[in-house]
């Protein structure tokens, strides 16, 4: 049996929203019993609790609460959800978790540095016993199995984009927090300069920059170099399990992704609530 996590002490971040361009600080703060809550500190404290049923998606995760929503919130999820932390108040004073350096990799750093805490509260695992498989009219696929007993979570992604820096790209990874710190973590969003005028017209995009994102002309990447050859598939792998965090708890499955993205993903969520045969809980 597992147990509930949280972190040792404190975490202090700040930057700007990918999609709003506004500056935010994030304090990432300890809890005593299970659950993901998020505080806005810039509207009195007024706070949500994180909740698969009331997400969103437009180029990013969005919780959508009574009184607030949090946009971009798929990076933090991963970064906390990989060492089973399931306990922790996400202060922020603005509508957007920061983008940083467009991966998860500060996050994770500052939780290693911060230190992790065991609570005494069991932290039961939500198992895949029926296989399920979701997909869009454009083509797009997430299929789920059951694995075995004490494998890890299982995850695959396969992109295609006709552009020379990116072609068919593929990767397959068992989700262990060490996988996840070296190979998964690091890898940034990426966007194409072509798409960036419409973007920022439709509220979007709007702190997008060199320093956060991998930026792409019609040729390459402008602003190398990579920090992996296959950057872009690792980053969909990264999101991926942001989205998957949204659960709540570890899980353990099979999952194969291709072409798709946070709508799939939440579609594939969403799909999990509403059939609970598909999985057991275990204690």
């Amino acid at each position: 049996m597992g147990f509930s996590k949280t972190i040792a002490g404190p975490v202090a971040l700040e930057g700007v929203g990918v999609h709003t361009g506004r500056p935010v600080r994030l304090r990432l703060l300890p809890a005593e019993r299970p659950g993901i809550l998020f505080r806005r500190i810039d509207l009195d404290g007024a706070e949500m609790a994180l909740a698969p049923d009331r997400v969103e998606s437009q180029n990013s995760t969005t919780l959508v609460g009574d009184r607030f929503s949090v946009r971009t919130v798929e990076h933090l999820l991963a970064a906390f959800w990989v060492p089973g932390i399931d306990a922790l108040v996400v202060e922020l004073d603005a509508d957007e978790i920061p983008i940083l350096d467009g991966s998860a990799e500060p996050f994770a750093k500052a939780l290693q540095e911060a230190g992790i805490s065991v609570l005494p509260h069991p932290q039961p695992v939500l198992r895949l016993v029926r296989p399920f498989r979701v997909e869009d009219e454009a083509g797009a696929s997430i299929e789920f199995s059951p694995i075995a007993t004490g494998e890890d979570l299982d995850l695959s992604y396969t992109i295609v984009y006709d552009h020379p820096a990116i072609r068919t790209q593929s990767l397959r990874r068992p989700l262990r927090w060490s996988i996840f710190l070296r190979e998964i973590a690091p890898a940034r969003t990426f966007g194409f300069m072509k798409d960036l005028e419409a973007y920022q017209a439709g509220g979007l995009a709007l702190g997008s920059s060199v320093e956060n994102t991998v930026a792409l002309d019609e040729t390459g990447v402008m602003n190398g170099p990579l920090r992996f050859p296959d950057e872009f598939v690792r980053h969909k792998l990264l999101d991926l399990t942001g989205d998957l965090a949204l659960l709540g708890r570890p899980f353990r499955a099979r999952v194969a992704a291709e072409k798709a993205g946070h709508r799939l993903h939440l579609k594939a969520v969403r799909h999990l609530f509403d059939h609970p045969e598909l999985v057991h809980l275990e204690d």
